[in-house]
C-alpha cells in the first residue's frame, strides 16, 4: 500500500522533501544556506548570464512566429468550445499572477535607482540617467517577461486541453519522451518545475513584505525587526490559505477584479494631480526609445563596462520571471481554455504590457519629476530603502495617507492572489495535472511558500531572494529551451492529423 502511494506521490514527496531539507538547512546553518547559495549564483552568473539575455529575445521570436505561422487559428481546447472566462476576468486573473506585487514595489523605486545608480558610462542623476531609467524599465517590464510565461502556459494548454494530457509540464516533453512522461523523466521535470515555482513565488512574497511592513512602519511608526515582517507573512498566509480553499472561480477571479481596479483608480489620481504633460512626454518618448532599440536591449550585456550593472538587473529580472513561468503559465493555461493561439499569444503580450508601461511612466515619471523639476530628494530615499520610497513619493500627493493605505490594500491582495494561485498550481503538480487538489496539499505548499519566503528573509533579505531567484531558474529555463522544440513537434503534427 505504501508502495503504491509513494509510487503515486513520488514527484509530490521528492518535491516536498527538496523543499523541506532546505527549509532545515536554512534554520539549523543559515550561514551554511547563504554560502552554498551565494557560491552556486556567483558560478550561473559567471558562466551564464549571457544565457538568460539569448534564451529570453528566442523566447519571444518564437511566441510572436507560432501567433503569425499557420499554427495560429488552433483553439486550444476542442473546436467549438468557448473561453470559460469574460475578456476583463481573464486579463485582471493573468495580471494578478503575473506581475502584482513586482508592480507596486518597483514602480517608483526601479526608475529612481538606474536614475541614481546608472551603468558607469552614464553620468548619476543626469537626463540621460533619466531616459536610460524609464528605457530599461519598459524593458525589464515589457514584452519579454510575458513572452517567458507563454512558452509554458501555450505548451500546457495546448498539450493539456487540445491533445487530453494531464495539464502537467512533463506533458509537453511527449514528442520527445513518449510515454516516459510517466515514469523518471518526466516526474524530474514536474520536481523542476515545483523547485522553481516555489522559490520563483517566496521571492515575490519577500518583496511584498518587505514594502507592507514599510509602508506601516512610515505610517504608523512600527518596529522595523524583522519579526514584524515575518508576523505580517504570517497573517498573508491565513488569508491566501482561506482564498485557495475557496477555489479559483470564487477566490482569485474576485479578488484580482478588485485590485485591478483599485489599481486603475490609484494610477488615474496620481496622473491627474501631477504633471500630466509631462508623464505623457516620458511614455510617448521612452515608447518610442523601447520600439526602436528593442534588439539592441535584448542582446546587451554591456562586457565592457557596466556588465555588472546587466547581471545585477537585467539578469535577475530574466530569472526572476523564468522562476514564475511554471506557476504564472500554468495559471495562464488554466484560465485560457477556448481562445486560439493567436488571440492568446497577440493578447498576453500585448495589454498587459501596455497596462504596465502607463504604470511606471506615471509612477516612474512622477517620481523622476519630482526629484528633477522640483528638488524632492527620492533618489536618495530609494537608494537607502527600496522599499519606503513608494511611500515618501506618495506624501507630495494629496491625502497621502489614505493613498498609502491603498497602496497596502493592494500589496496584501496582490500577496494573497499570488500566493493563493501558486498554492493551487503547486497542488495540480503535484497530483498528476487534476484540478481537484486535496486539501492537505494547499495547506503543505502554503506553509512551505511562506516558510521559504521567511527562512530566505532571515538568512540575507532583499539579496537572499534575489540570489535564489536566479539559481532556481537556471535548470527550468534549459526546460523551457526544449519546451519551445516539443510545442513547435506538437503542432507540426497537429497540422499533419488535419491534412489527413
Amino acid at each position: 500500500m505504501w508502495i503504491d502511494y509513494m509510487k503515486r506521490e513520488s514527484v509530490f514527496l521528492l518535491s516536498s522533501g527538496i523543499i523541506l531539507f532546505f527549509i532545515a538547512v536554512g534554520i539549523i546553518t543559515p550561514d551554511l544556506l547563504e554560502s552554498v547559495s551565494q557560491s552556486i549564483h556567483a558560478g550561473i552568473l559567471d558562466y551564464f548570464s549571457w544565457l538568460y539575455l539569448i534564451s529570453a529575445f528566442f523566447f519571444l521570436i518564437f511566441v510572436l512566429g507560432i501567433a503569425l505561422s499557420q499554427y495560429g487559428t488552433i483553439k486550444l481546447g476542442y473546436d467549438a468550445e468557448r473561453p470559460q472566462y469574460s475578456f476583463f476576468g481573464w486579463i485582471a486573473m493573468l495580471f494578478a499572477a503575473g506581475m502584482g506585487i513586482g508592480l507596486i514595489f518597483w514602480g517608483v523605486s526601479e526608475p529612481l535607482l538606474h536614475f541614481l545608480m546608472p551603468p558607469p558610462f552614464l553620468t548619476s542623476s543626469s537626463p540621460e540617467a533619466a531616459s536610460f531609467a524609464m528605457r530599461y524599465v519598459f524593458f525589464h517590464w515589457g514584452i519579454h517577461p510575458w513572452a517567458i510565461y507563454t512558452i509554458v502556459s501555450l505548451s500546457i494548454a495546448y498539450f493539456s486541453f487540445r491533445r487530453g494530457m494531464p495539464a502537467l509540464i512533463s506533458s509537453c516533453f511527449y514528442p520527445v519522451l513518449g510515454e516516459r512522461i510517466y515514469g523518471m523523466p518526466g516526474k524530474l521535470v514536474d520536481v523542476l518545475a515545483v523547485f522553481a515555482t516555489v522559490f520563483g513565488t517566496a521571492t515575490s512574497l519577500g518583496f511584498g513584505a518587505l514594502q507592507i511592513h514599510a509602508g506601516f512602519t512610515h505610517l504608523y511608526g512600527l518596529s522595523s525587526a524583522i519579526s514584524v515582517t515575518i508576523g505580517i507573512i504570517v497573517i498573508a498566509t491565513a488569508l491566501f490559505m482561506a482564498s485557495a480553499i475557496l477555489g479559483v472561480e470564487k477566490g482569485v477571479q474576485i479578488l484580482s477584479k478588485i485590485n485591478i481596479i483599485i489599481a486603475t483608480i490609484l494610477l488615474l489620481f496620481i496622473l491627474s494631480l501631477g504633471s500630466t504633460p509631462y508623464i505623457l512626454n516620458i511614455f510617448t518618448s521612452t515608447l518610442g526609445g523601447y520600439i526602436n532599440n528593442v534588439i539592441d536591449l535584448s542582446l546587451q550585456s554591456y562586457p565592457f563596462a557596466g556588465y555588472e550593472w546587466s547581471r545585477d538587473w537585467t539578469v535577475f529580472y530574466w530569472a526572476w520571471w523564468i522562476s514564475w513561468s511554471p506557476f504564472v503559465g500554468l495559471f495562464i493555461a488554466r484560465i485560457s481554455r477556448g481562445r486560439t493561439i493567436r488571440e492568446f499569444v497577440l493578447t498576453v503580450l500585448s495589454v498587459p504590457t501596455l497596462f504596465t508601461f502607463i504604470w511606471f511612466s506615471v509612477f516612474g515619471g512622477s517620481a523622476l519629476y519630482l526629484e528633477l523639476e522640483q528638488g524632492v530628494d527620492l533618489a536618495r530615499v530609494a537608494g537607502e530603502d527600496v522599499s519606503l520610497a513608494l511611500f515618501v513619493f506618495l506624501e507630495q500627493y494629496p491625502v497621502s495617507g489614505l493613498l498609502s493605505l491603498i497602496v497596502i490594500l493592494l500589496l496584501i491582495v496582490f500577496f494573497v492572489t499570488s500566493a493563493d494561485s501558486a498554492t493551487v498550481v503547486l497542488g495540480s503538480l503535484t497530483s498528476g495535472g487534476s484540478m481537484i487538489v486535496p486539501m492537505y496539499k494547499k495547506v503543505i505548499w502554503g506553509l512551505s511558500l511562506s516558510t521559504v519566503a521567511i527562512v530566505l528573509l532571515l538568512t540575507g533579505g532583499l539579496d537572499a531572494l534575489q540570489m535564489m531567484a536566479i539559481t532556481a531558474a537556471f535548470p527550468f529555463m534549459i526546460v523551457m529551451i526544449i519546451l519551445c522544440y516539443t510545442l513547435w513537434i506538437g503542432l507540426s503534427q497537429e497540422k499533419d492529423r488535419v491534412e489527413k
